[in-house]
């Protein structure tokens, strides 16, 4: 029994330091931020009027929250999947270590060492209809009506996404050729003496063999879509007409430019709990590996 306590105490000694910097840092920031959101509050004085729920009411009735949960939506399925698709295959195409696949594994890596805002600086001088690189080449191509994408509602949040791929591809790459090493190499020779080779052993093999990296990359996916705030800002600070609104755009703008922080803080709060959930059903998704469940 006293070796038990001494050992619960050894463990609390090493834990307390992380959990009370984790309180502090992360637990207190959030239940402070859904206490304001219970408020009318301008974030300039220090009055503020209890409201309740009214806020989060209002959330639902909003017409710019529902136009920026459904490009978030967008960005996390239709952005999220390029993502899981590209740096899956990348990665099973550059498994030698070559000098050109080094080359290039640092060639997809590179956006993720400069500042998003550089990256959003870059695309839009490769998107400038006037001297633009992007627009002059699908102009040269044969391709009009794509010379203002910026600037048009419906090529925006296309435009938007496709530099948020550019930009996070290359971290994922990482992550799947990380867990393609992973996978034994006996495994292999075992599907090769079988017959098993092409799209059918990756299918079959490699894939399922690939269940925590899937589940790893899926919550960074959601966690970095929900996120996303400097790269859409600076391309189009939400616009044209909300046509690239997201939800920390819509917070931004709420909270510091229309001074209505109470306001902000439940998009906030909002913003939160959706990254929760959607979190909570990847991990009962993914809770259990297909080799367990056919144990």
């Amino acid at each position: 029994m006293k070796a038990r306590r001494n050992r619960t105490a050894f463990i609390l000694a090493f834990l307390s330091p992380a959990v009370l910097l984790y309180g502090l840092f992360v637990v207190w920031p959030l239940a402070q931020a859904f206490y304001l959101s219970l408020f009318r509050w301008r974030g300039v004085s220090a009055k503020k009027t209890f409201i309740g729920a009214d806020n989060y009411i209002a959330l639902t009735q909003d017409d710019a929250f529902h136009i920026a949960l459904k490009n978030n939506m967008w960005l996390l399925f239709v952005g999220g999947s390029c993502l899981l698709v590209l740096g899956v295959l990348l990665a099973h195409g550059m498994q030698s270590n070559s000098r050109g696949v080094r080359f290039l594994r640092g060639l997809y890596l590179f956006p993720q060492v400069i500042s998003l805002v550089v990256v959003a600086i870059i695309w839009q001088f490769l998107l400038n209809p006037s001297y633009g690189l992007a627009s002059k080449g699908l102009e040269k191509v044969g391709i009009h009506g794509y010379g203002q994408p910026l600037a048009t509602s419906s090529q925006a949040l296309t435009a938007v996404g496709i530099a948020f791929v550019w930009y996070a591809v290359g971290f994922y790459v990482m992550l799947f050729s990380a867990g393609l090493k992973q996978i034994p190499e006996e495994i292999g020779e075992a599907a090769q003496l079988d017959g098993s080779a092409g799209w059918h052993r990756f299918w079959k093999v490699t894939w399922p063999l690939l269940w925590s990296v899937k589940r790893i990359s899926t919550i960074y996916i959601v966690i970095n879509v929900l996120n996303i705030f400097a790269l859409v800002w600076v391309m189009t600070e939400g616009g044209p007409n909300r046509a690239t609104e997201t939800l920390l755009t819509l917070l931004y703008r709420t909270a510091f430019k229309e001074s209505a922080f109470g306001y902000g803080t439940s998009v906030a709060v909002a913003n939160f709990a959706i990254a929760m959930i959607l979190a909570a059903i990847l991990m009962f998704i993914y809770r259990r590996s297909p080799e367990e469940r056919r144990a």
